[in-house]
């Protein structure tokens, strides 16, 4: 089995961490395919992003209202691409890796028959807000969702189903702008996917909703000499990673941001609680050990 990273890029077909991608990826190349949705309106500069370009046929144009055909296209590619896929993970040019690769292959093998989207009933008022044209759809189907989640195979290929067989609500839905932070939920309950233990309502991308950036805008982790906003950066990060058991990818992370604080983030924060485990089990056996000599000889020379 392998899980396929989608990625939706824009503006200068770039992802901005791309040094950090490869690394993290080279670790589990063996359950790892990267497909890539970019602008065609751009030229890519990037040797290994253009190297995991999808087709020039599977392009289709985006924009920030409009975007879920870039979605199924990725899926209709990445489905038949290889039939070993069995994770299709969503992640744009600002997204990066928050666990380290030993962590993303051990939640992979044991929830890969899980989908991770978290979602909930629509929270603005639907007779005002025309997103996803939800006020034109039965109340059980308003429905949102992060835009950035992890689907299986099996759920990837409803989404594509319910594409060709649910047209009409489909393109309704799609009409009504920002449609990708709820189409899908929309289609796991039209499946009665939602009703199951096969979808998890968590986070699998950390996004910051607590410091935005603009009114429609999440917080962007950027460099800075402000050492306190960095400390306050890793923190927030540090906090929600460990709070959200399913988190695999971090969202918002300018092509500014220090690598070497990425990279600590994702592997020497491991290795340290890594070595505390270690450290802990080797004290218990010697502790078990100690005690275990001081009953022999007790009991040795009792007798």
């Amino acid at each position: 089995m392998k899980a396929a990273l989608c990625f939706l890029i824009s503006k200068n077909n770039i992802i901005n961490k791309e040094d950090v991608w490869i690394k993290w990826i080279e670790k589990n190349k063996d359950i790892i395919n990267v497909y890539i949705h970019y602008n065609d309106n751009n030229s890519i500069e990037s040797e290994w992003v253009n190297k995991h370009c999808i087709p020039i046929q599977y392009i289709v144009k985006t924009s920030y209202f409009h975007v879920v055909p870039a979605y199924m296209s990725l899926l209709n590619y990445a489905l038949f691409h290889d039939k070993k896929n069995q994770w299709f993970c969503f992640l744009s040019e600002s997204c990066v890796p928050i666990i380290s690769p030993k962590e993303f292959r051990s939640i992979f093998f044991k929830n890969n028959n899980f989908s991770i989207i978290q979602w909930q009933k629509a929270w603005w008022n639907l007779s005002l807000h025309k997103r996803a044209n939800l006020s034109l759809l039965p109340q059980d189907f308003q429905l949102a969702h992060t835009p950035w989640f992890v689907l299986t195979k099996l759920d990837a290929m409803n989404c594509l189903l319910y594409m060709q067989i649910k047209t009409h609500f489909y393109t309704l839905v799609c009409r009504g702008g920002l449609a990708n932070e709820s189409i899908f939920a929309i289609i796991l309950k039209s499946f009665k996917r939602l009703e199951c233990e096969c979808i998890k309502n968590e986070i699998s991308t950390l996004i910051d909703w607590t410091r935005m950036t603009s009114s429609t805008s999440p917080y962007v982790f950027k460099n800075t000499d402000n050492l306190e906003i960095i400390k306050n950066d890793i923190d927030w990060i540090m906090t929600n990673k460990k709070k959200n058991k399913y988190t695999l990818f971090l969202r918002k992370v300018d092509i500014s941001f220090p690598n070497d604080i990425l990279n600590d983030i994702i592997y020497k924060n491991n290795m340290y609680e890594y070595n505390i485990n270690k450290l802990i089990n080797l004290f218990f056996f010697v502790f078990i050990f100690f005690i275990g000599s001081i009953t022999y000889m007790i009991y040795y020379n009792y007798f």
